[in-house]
């Protein structure tokens, strides 16, 4: 991990940084393997020492910068298709599962015979989530990167719906960002390449679709949401994710009747249960790659929408 001000390279995201990570293992029937692992990160680093200052060139030059430059190229085409969404994935990690959307994800998760990897804080949620079949609760704190990185360590996809809504005090630290960044972080880190972020309506360039009273009202946590969805917009560019801006939320039994969008005045109210139904779809669909997307009900009644506007609905499939 090289940052260019050479700080913490784990926690740096004040400034720009360069993560180098194996994308595939070579054999000795590879056409890649006579110019090794060392050829090629030797290459990499050679690179770099253009852009970061304080990296030292390697004191190996492979001696066929074209034959290289090939297999360079090819191992970006194997990391963009590692992204590629699946029909289903075999174990995803979950934070923010505990309650409200998250625990419907977490249960149409397990239903669907994925196996879940749910971060929880205190006893009672971890025995609550353990009792759902192919659920595994691992305790720890979202605030704790350590905690997220171990409970993610081989995962395939990662879906984190941590909120905390108005009701934070004004000095509280936010999990809206300080929890979801660890979780992108970890998934980039980790190798983890399908992440799933369920944020709100409101963030972002969708503020405009919500009353002046409301944004005031939710500030600071559509604030922290917002900074989280850069990290990942960002840093994360070889990642395949997806985020999710629900409008408000009730827990009513899902209608089946919910849509995504990416009509940016989008607004609405929409079922937890329904958001969770909405983030299984996208989380497998090859159509919600690097789509921001906000999730309404337009058979529900809205005082955020007295007019019952019309939205294009997004297609999944």
């Amino acid at each position: 991990y090289f940052c260019s001000k050479k700080c913490s390279p784990l926690h740096c995201r004040q400034h720009e940084y360069t993560i180098i990570k194996p994308t595939r293992h070579f054999q000795q029937t590879d056409p890649m393997f006579p110019f090794s692992k060392i050829t090629t990160a030797a290459t990499l680093l050679l690179s770099l020492s253009h852009t970061s200052g304080f990296v030292t060139p390697p004191p190996f030059i492979p001696h066929t910068t074209t034959t290289t430059t090939t297999n360079l190229n090819k191992l970006q085409m194997s990391s963009s298709s590692d992204a590629a969404a699946k029909s289903k994935y075999s174990k995803v990690f979950v934070a923010g599962g505990t309650r409200g959307v998250g625990k419907h994800v977490v249960e149409k998760l397990a239903a669907q015979g994925s196996q879940v990897i749910a971060l929880a804080r205190n006893d009672d949620a971890i025995a609550e989530l353990n009792a759902i079949d192919g659920v595994t609760a691992v305790k720890g704190d979202a605030f704790d990167y350590k905690s997220v990185e171990g409970a993610m360590d081989g995962c395939d996809a990662a879906v984190t719906l941590l909120g905390r809504g108005a009701n934070a005090a004004e000095d509280e630290k936010r999990v809206d960002y300080e929890g979801n960044s660890n979780v992108i972080e970890a998934a980039g880190i980790l190798g983890v390449t399908r992440v799933v972020l369920v944020t709100s309506i409101g963030c972002g360039s969708s503020s405009e679709a919500v009353p002046p009273s409301v944004l005031e009202t939710l500030k600071e946590a559509l604030t922290a949401k917002e900074r989280a969805e850069n990290v990942l917009i960002k840093y994360y560019t070889n990642t395949n994710w997806t985020i999710i801006r629900p409008g408000g939320l009730k827990s009513e039994p899902a209608t089946g009747t919910a849509i995504l969008s990416e009509d940016n005045l989008a607004i609405g109210t929409i079922h937890r249960e329904d958001v969770a139904d909405l983030v299984l779809k996208a989380l497998t669909s090859a159509k919600t790659e690097k789509k921001i997307l906000a999730a309404i009900d337009p058979e529900l009644v809205s005082t955020a929408n007295p007019d019952s506007r019309v939205v294009k609905e997004f297609a999944l499939v």
